[in-house]
């Protein structure tokens, strides 16, 4: 299927800013998704960190991707409905990652809670990284399972593409994927389900609270973007939604 109009301009977008980041280091830190109570947190970083990438394996694969789901659906549903659809599991995949992360902070700062310090004289400590209130109170080890999530940025549009591909399975489910890495093709019904168990256990396994170990990827920002993606699809197809509200 040849590449639709949004799908290129998106493309187009991702690659500018892999570009400019790569010239602008500083930029991650303006435009990426940091914890929303540390003072790096802006506004627009939930939008612009769909735009950004931590390499170039990281945007190729997305980009790929975007290309080989994303031009199915624009064919199939037009660009406006595309592009809303693509925003909101990319804003949709912040949310469940920024909500994440809350309850991580929050849970692993409670010994520092129970010893006597305020919420407000832990944030300041992490904003302004003077920790002398923490001395004597916890570990270096939690110490770092909190300060991880407090330092911690997300970056990439793999929140918006699981959303495509929930939608691709929901609308073609039959339709076999040939992947790299699985020798024999996999219909999208079993294949999507499949990613998004092992992002799951791969996202737990990962968190302090629940795991030993870190992939380095944001898995609940994935599985943020595929929530998002289904519960749109879910509602479309109850509602019985109407196409010709959108101009194509």
């Amino acid at each position: 299927m040849n590449i639709t109009e949004t799908v290129k301009q998106l493309l187009i977008i991702n690659v500018l800013f892999f570009i400019g980041s790569q010239f602008v280091p500083a930029s991650y830190d303006l435009l990426a998704l940091h914890y929303f109570e540390s003072d790096k947190f802006k506004l627009w970083q939930p939008l612009t960190s769909m735009f950004m990438h931590g390499g170039l394996m990281h945007i190729a694969f997305n980009m790929f991707a975007l290309y080989s789901f994303g031009s199915a659906l624009e064919h199939r549903w037009g660009a406006k409905k595309f592009i809303f659809f693509y925003i909101s599991c990319g804003l949709g995949s912040a949310v469940l990652y920024s909500a994440f992360n809350y309850y991580q902070f929050h849970e692993a700062i409670q010994p520092l809670l129970n010893g006597g310090l305020s919420k407000s004289t832990i944030l300041e400590a992490m904003n302004t990284q003077k920790f002398n209130s923490f001395d004597g109170i916890i570990s270096q080890e939690q110490f770092n399972s909190f300060s991880s999530v407090f330092y911690g940025t997300a970056v990439g549009a793999s929140g918006a593409i699981y959303g495509l591909l929930v939608a691709f399975a929901f609308l073609y489910p039959n339709a076999e994927l040939a992947l790299m890495f699985i020798p024999v093709p996999i219909k999208a019904k079993y294949f999507v389900p499949g990613i998004l168990v092992i992002d799951l256990v791969l996202g737990l396994k990962g968190n302090s609270l629940f795991g030993d170990g870190g992939t380095g990827i944001a898995h609940f920002a994935h599985l943020g973007g595929a929530l998002c993606g289904f519960i749109m699809m879910w509602y479309w197809k109850k509602n019985q939604f109407n196409d010709n509200r959108w101009d194509r």
